[in-house]
């Protein structure tokens, strides 16, 4: 068996073909959408991570407006430049860059974004709704994992799925959403401490791997069809790898997500299609 190849940058594509058409519509109303990032520090690859989402902003429509601190920056002066982009009404959607440099605190960074332009979706006031299941803006990554899964038609109602990762970016607010009644899935979310983790992944009919050890779910976690997101993405020596050993798994998963090309593509797409839902909740 070889596993077919779940391809997140082709169903980005499709997202990002819907948020242009999206903004094009907002603009017929004379609204146009706003997209705030906010880079503190020197850290070269969230200089990339940055410079990549304002790129596809631009490219479906979306008003890149970037502001960079230096690494010396102190929490007020974040705080502050987070409050004064929640008063303009340029900005629909803020876009912290993390994890933030030194001492600063990125949570209570985050918590300093208005809730309704926060495009990760990380505020605790989103992440109670997703709770509640009353998602309003829902974090990027989660839902971009979703939506590979609906492109591709892998049903989630009524299926085991493991999540392998308990942060709050990923493996929570994964776990909420597979689990809520519009997915109906039957969620485990397991983590480094879990006893037999290989054994326990082995029974999912979808394994998510969002743990962030590199190559760390071999062939010996997998159910023999199941289908496998990789949510990982580790530098290493040979090159970017996913928490998933791909060559070792594809063999025995019926589908996979593959690192690059996979998840990582969907969060900056999703990063877009939460910022025109802000702009167009703001319009009303």
């Amino acid at each position: 068996m070889t596993a077919k190849v779940l391809s997140g940058a082709e169903v980005a594509e499709s997202v990002l073909g819907e948020v242009e058409e999206r903004v094009r519509a907002l603009a017929a109303r004379g609204k146009s959408v706003g997209l705030a990032t906010v880079l503190v520090g020197e850290d070269p690859a969230s200089h990339v991570y940055v410079r990549n989402k304002r790129r596809t902003a631009e490219r479906v429509g979306i008003t890149s407006i970037h502001h960079e601190l230096g690494a010396d920056a102190s929490q007020e002066e974040v705080e502050s430049l987070i409050r004064s982009l929640n008063d303009d009404p340029d900005v629909d959607g803020i876009l912290l860059q993390l994890p933030l440099p030194g001492d600063l605190d990125g949570q209570r960074a985050v918590e300093a974004i208005s809730p309704a332009k926060d495009a990760d979706g990380l505020h605790p006031m989103n992440l109670g709704h997703l709770v509640l299941d009353t998602p309003v803006l829902a974090p990027c990554t989660p839902s971009g994992s979703i939506r590979i899964l609906d492109h591709y038609g892998i049903p989630t109602s009524g299926a085991n799925v493991v999540v392998v990762g308990r942060s709050f970016l990923v493996g929570r607010p994964l776990a909420i959403l597979l689990g809520s009644k519009d997915r109906n899935a039957t969620v485990t979310l397991a983590h480094s401490r879990t006893r037999d983790l290989p054994a326990l992944c082995a029974t999912a009919d979808i394994l998510v791997a969002a743990i962030g050890r590199p190559e760390m779910i071999t062939a010996d976690y997998v159910k023999p069809g199941a289908t496998v997101i990789d949510v990982g993405i580790n530098r290493t020596e040979a090159g970017l790898v996913g928490d998933v050993a791909f060559d070792d798994v594809v063999s025995k998963a019926g589908a996979i997500t593959p690192v690059p090309g996979g998840v990582g593509k969907m969060t900056i797409a999703m990063l877009m299609a939460n910022t025109v839902s802000a702009a167009e909740r703001r319009l009303g």
